[in-house]
């Protein structure tokens, strides 16, 4: 019997599925030369099949009350592509180009108004405040039993000599829960590639030198606003 999909991943399923044929688009030239991939048609079926599992993996962490069930919805579909590229021997840092770069040119899409406004709104006091309430609120018992597949974080000021506006320590992390259930370690670090790219399309600089999926204690996300071209 297959799974069940979430109600709340079911709703969306749709702009995700089409987000992913997006994707499929932009990274056709790049399968058949970097990957050396011929049967680019047969790649779209496996991965857009690869989806329809990962949709019923997808954790659910809160819905729309939760800012990281965005995350989940924007960047787990990469697992999908991973897992059909490594089963057809493409090298894992070759997937992680491919991802990367199909991810910026998919983001550049946007209007560049529309990406540098939901940079300031990431960025601004009221969105700094929201993210000080749901990461105190991440930490919490009650919300690790309820949701215990999710992040759990911590928000960061900064100090005197500190150059960033805030930062993140993600202590626990949804994808690396995702990742170590359903075998896919080995291709984790492509999605933590991934963050980079999101941001600098928004117009903000991230800062991080460590990463749970490496091996380090927690994940330290320090932000701070790209100067403007």
């Amino acid at each position: 019997m297959s799974q069940m999909i979430h109600p709340f991943y079911e709703q969306h399923r749709g702009a995700m599925e089409a987000a992913m044929r997006d994707r499929l688009d932009l990274a056709e030239a790049m399968l058949r030369e970097r990957a050396r991939l011929s049967e680019i048609d047969g790649i779209r079926r496996e991965v857009m099949d690869e989806f329809e599992i990962v949709l019923a993996q997808m954790p659910y962490v809160g819905g729309a009350a939760s800012r990281m069930s965005d995350f989940f919805m924007r960047l787990t579909g990469f697992m999908a592509i991973s897992r059909v590229l490594h089963r057809h021997g493409v090298p894992v840092p070759v997937i992680g180009e491919i991802e990367r770069e199909t991810y910026k040119a998919q983001l550049l899409t946007a209007p560049e108004a529309e990406r540098l406004a939901s940079g300031r709104q990431f960025m601004s006091p009221e969105n700094q405040a929201l993210m000080r309430e749901q990461a105190a609120k991440s930490v919490t018992e009650g919300h690790q039993e309820e949701f215990p597949e999710d992040f759990v974080y911590d928000f960061v000021e900064p100090g005197p000599q500190d150059s960033f506006e805030f930062g993140i320590n993600y202590k626990a992390c949804g994808f690396c829960k995702l990742a170590a259930r359903h075998g896919d370690k080995d291709v984790l670090p492509n999605i933590c590639g991934l963050d980079f790219v999101a941001y600098a399309a928004r117009g903000i600089r991230l800062e991080r030198t460590q990463t749970l999926a490496g091996g380090a204690s927690h994940c330290n996300f320090r932000f701070s606003r790209l100067p403007p071209d």
